[in-house]
């Protein structure tokens, strides 16, 4: 009887109790509340669809260069004319626009994605689509390819343009090849001759210098009965129109002293007598000097050339007048410091010396003349300042613009490098290989 009961219950199902059923049910519904929450939440956060299309429609925010730039793309213009004009549009920024420029662009390139508008079936509403990176680079592969073809086509174009309507270069004439070489030459000449001009002008000049044309109102003076002494010592020498001053002061041969001394006239040579004394009086004066040396007495005796035998000179000393004749002219080297002693068989003379040609100091002018009035046997003995035993030299005209010019260091640094900048262009062309045409 047991068995059969056993056997029965084992066939039945299983029974809950009413308090496992209840659980159950409050499970089920806890799960089900959990996920209507989320969902709810998902719904809540979810953006509004109106604001997000306002926001997609609106007209973005573009900088200058990023507005140039859509102006540019959609204006219809070929390729060419767009790289041309972005190109110059480029290059007339500053580093800082440029800068600007290029962060743009990186900017650009690091969005992960861009928003696209796209029409649905109905008119008033739309969707956004989000592009991937790798369909942005698909697009602009797209873009790329298209105007390269449309900059082939517009290459093969041209490419059938006939020769026949292209209008050739015009060939230069001969006659134009010779204006050029003149032109280049008469510059060339101009150049050089402004640079003699500045360095050597005092032997340009010299040839022009008259002063008796110059100054026609002073008179030819003809006797020492004309002649007024004045405070300041002087050499008169009608013949030439000369009045300047002299400088009996120097005392020593020092040549930069004497140089220095020359700026204000003629200079006494101290180892030489005086006026008034027996022996030979000096007397030295610039021919020719460069105008850029200062001193208003550069071309004191450039006329002294013009004396000839005959001619009279004065020489005013301690409120006296002294007329010389000149009775020898002559030329010597710069080392012939014989002429500065007394001349065999004349009591009293005065020389007057410069260097000849002109600007130059390559010789001495010598003229000499004897002392004619007052009469010379009441001159005194000779009292020279200076002992003539140190002179090995006759002094010369100042130092010209270029001889100060490459005294220096600077100016022989200056010289050597524009010497060998010569030379290299000179075997450049020497070596240079012909071209064929």
């Amino acid at each position: 009887m047991a068995t059969k009961t056993d056997t029965n219950s084992a066939f039945q199902p299983n029974e809950q109790t009413p308090q496992t059923d209840k659980d159950n049910q409050v499970k089920r519904s806890q799960a089900i509340n959990l996920i209507r929450a989320k969902l709810d939440d998902i719904y809540n956060n979810e953006p509004d669809a109106i604001a997000e299309e306002k926001e997609v429609l609106a007209t973005p925010v573009r900088s200058k260069h990023q507005q140039f730039m859509y102006e540019l793309t959609t204006s219809g213009k070929d390729l060419v004319q767009i790289q041309t004009q972005w190109h110059n549009y480029y290059q007339s920024l500053s580093d800082a626009e440029k800068r600007q420029v290029w962060q743009e662009f990186y900017d650009s390139n690091q969005n992960a994605a861009s928003m696209q508008v796209i029409s649905t079936t109905e008119p008033d509403k739309k969707v956004v689509s989000v592009n991937t990176p790798q369909q942005l680079t698909q697009q602009a592969n797209r873009r790329i390819a298209s105007r390269t073809e449309n900059l082939h086509k517009q290459l093969k174009s041209a490419s059938k343009i006939k020769r026949s309507d292209v209008k050739p270069l015009a060939k230069i004439t001969l006659k134009q090849h010779f204006q050029s070489l003149l032109f280049g030459l008469s510059l060339g000449v101009v150049a050089v001759i402004v640079v003699l001009f500045g360095f050597f002008n005092e032997v340009i000049i010299a040839p022009f210098i008259q002063p008796s044309r110059n100054d026609t109102a002073t008179p030819i003076i003809l006797s020492t009965e004309s002649v007024a002494p004045s405070s300041t010592p002087e050499v008169i020498i009608p013949k030439i129109n000369v009045e300047i001053p002299v400088d009996y002061s120097v005392n020593t041969t020092n040549e930069n002293v004497i140089e220095n001394d020359l700026e204000g006239g003629v200079i006494h040579y101290p180892t030489t007598s005086f006026p008034g004394q027996t022996g030979n009086a000096a007397f030295f004066g610039h021919s020719s000097n460069n105008i850029f040396n200062p001193g208003k007495y550069k071309f004191a005796f450039v006329l002294l050339h013009d004396l000839v035998d005959g001619d009279v000179f004065y020489l005013t000393y301690n409120s006296k007048i002294y007329a010389y004749k000149v009775f020898s002219t002559s030329i010597v080297s710069p080392n012939d410091v014989s002429v500065l002693n007394p001349i065999p068989g004349h009591i009293a003379t005065a020389t007057l010396i410069t260097c000849d040609p002109p600007g130059t100091s390559i010789n001495r002018l010598i003229v000499v003349g004897d002392q004619i009035s007052p009469s010379p046997s009441g001159d005194t003995p000779a009292t020279p300042l200076v002992t003539a035993g140190s002179v090995k030299q006759l002094p010369s005209n100042g130092p010209s613009l270029w001889d100060r010019y490459i005294s220096t260091v600077w100016g022989k640094v200056i010289t050597g490098l524009v010497a060998v900048g010569l030379i290299y262009l000179v075997w450049r062309w020497s070596t240079r290989e012909p071209k064929w045409y």
